[in-house]
């Protein structure tokens, strides 16, 4: 029998990891941090000046989900065409979750938001299909910016 490979999301920070890692764990259920590997010593080679602290590689499971996350450097930013969706039972989820993960206002729309790490989120209840299943809803659905569900239900 073949064993089917796990896929892992794997986040690259600048210098944030740690931080994200332990915030991240404070928001979901059901998580945990697995392991933190930091750099070596920076004085054993010069190419790790300014590193120690940082991540090199961290390993940790939202919600039952494994990541894999590391402090990189700015050489790349996270941006919306990768996006974590997290699916909600009820609408005081749906706004705990959104209290948590959106810290950029101007990037809020139709239940997409992006945390202070810069990383994008979907946070939508998990009967988003019925909830927008005609043209009016979809109409609220694209007028919001967190999805309320009455207002949905009510198009």
């Amino acid at each position: 029998m073949t064993q089917i490979a796990a896929i892992q999301p794997c986040l690259w920070f600048d210098d944030r990891a740690r931080e994200a890692m332990e915030y991240y764990v404070s928001v979901f259920p059901n998580s945990r941090i697995v392991s933190i590997e930091g750099y070596p010593d920076e004085s054993l080679d010069e190419h790790f000046a300014g590193m120690s602290d940082k991540v090199l590689n961290g390993r940790l499971t939202l919600n039952g989900v494994d990541f894999v996350c590391l402090d990189g450097g700015p050489l790349f930013t996270f941006n919306e065409s990768i996006s974590f969706v997290v699916t909600c039972a009820d609408q005081a989820e749906i706004d705990r979750y959104w209290a948590a993960l959106s810290h950029v206002p101007e990037s809020e729309q139709c239940g997409w938001c992006k945390d202070r790490f810069g990383i994008s989120w979907q946070i939508i209840p998990e009967n988003m299909g019925e909830l927008v299943n005609s043209p009016a809803r979809i109409q609220v659905m694209m007028s919001q910016k967190k999805i309320v569900i009455d207002e949905l239900q009510n198009a």
